[in-house]
């Protein structure tokens, strides 16, 4: 339970470091933030894994993290910009 509770507080904190470091104004409520972090987390650590720097179980560093959930950020963007051309 403890776990849960923890990746919790590390999306959202890694959340709202995305949302600052990256420019523009990404209009998501904290529930998005916090999944956004989460899901950035994840990114990272398979990516991390993929490229030799993570083993099975380890998690993903702060900065991988952040920079995961950057990259999910400019995808968001991009796909809110053309659903909003389209209209």
């Amino acid at each position: 339970m403890l776990e849960i509770l923890g990746t919790i507080v590390v999306g959202f904190i890694v959340g709202l470091i995305a949302r600052a470091v990256k420019p523009g104004d990404d209009k998501l409520g904290l529930i998005m933030t916090t999944l956004l972090g989460i899901a950035g987390a994840f990114i990272a650590r398979y990516a991390g894994m993929a490229m030799g720097w993570y083993q099975q179980n380890e998690p993903a560093g702060w900065i991988a993290s952040v920079l995961g959930a950057v990259v999910l950020l400019f995808v968001y963007g991009l796909v809110k910009g053309k659903s909003r051309d389209a209209v």
